[in-house]
């Protein structure tokens, strides 16, 4: 009887141990993972697709997501203009940062066609371009669960804040006189000031996306 040699016998070992790596990688690929290009693409309502990370890019973006039928999306609407005018105007603003924020409104409802939305802006008075995020891709890139609710990436694509737009609502159906405290605009001028918002992330108050179909 013929004894094997230690190093052949190592080598037999890794042999075997790397046709057994080699099977495993067959029947079970790693992946790695990596933002697809179309990860954050909704469609605008004349059926193009859009990535609003990629459309503005090195600007502060803001998305802030609406429902037609969501009765405080509906009530916050000239809050959410008021916003919009405010840093499209230089002086308030802030030096230098008049158009270095780009609006989104989004719409999560696969049932609101481009038609209902444009009906919907038009009574709203928005003046902004709208995106229908049927796919939920928007949704999940800006973890919001709400209508309304905002998100607002940096200069360099990175969410720094998602959540309420002020605290003007403290529950369904409890509103406050006015707000006291303005979450969304902090978050914009921090992002303007490449800072991180003194808030990340608050609980928004209104319609449930998840309840879309």
């Amino acid at each position: 009887m013929h004894s094997i040699h230690p190093f052949a016998r190592f080598t037999l070992v890794v042999s075997l141990l790397a046709l057994s790596s080699l099977s495993v990688a067959i029947l079970f690929p790693v992946h790695s993972w990596s933002r697809s290009s179309s990860s954050s693409a909704a469609i605008d309502l004349d059926g193009k697709a859009v990535d609003p990370l990629k459309a503005a890019a090195g600007k502060v973006v803001v998305l802030i997501f609406v429902r037609t039928d969501c009765p405080i999306s509906n009530r916050y609407a000239p809050a959410i203009q008021r916003i919009i005018e405010k840093y499209a105007r230089s002086e308030d603003a802030g030096a230098g940062n008049s158009g270095k924020v780009a609006f989104w409104l989004v719409y999560p409802d696969k049932a609101e066609t481009a038609a209902m939305i444009r009906k919907h802006d038009t009574e709203y008075g928005y003046k902004i371009s709208a995106l229908r995020d049927t796919e939920h891709a928007l949704v999940r890139e800006s973890q919001v669960k709400i209508t309304p609710e905002a998100a607002v990436f940096d200069a360099s694509a990175r969410l720094v804040y998602h959540g309420r737009i002020d605290n003007w609502y403290v529950d369904f159906g409890r509103a406050r006189s006015a707000a006291t405290t303005h979450e969304l605009d902090d978050a914009i001028q921090a992002a303007l000031g490449g800072k991180v918002p003194p808030v990340r992330t608050t609980d928004a108050v209104g319609c449930y996306i998840s309840d879309l179909e």
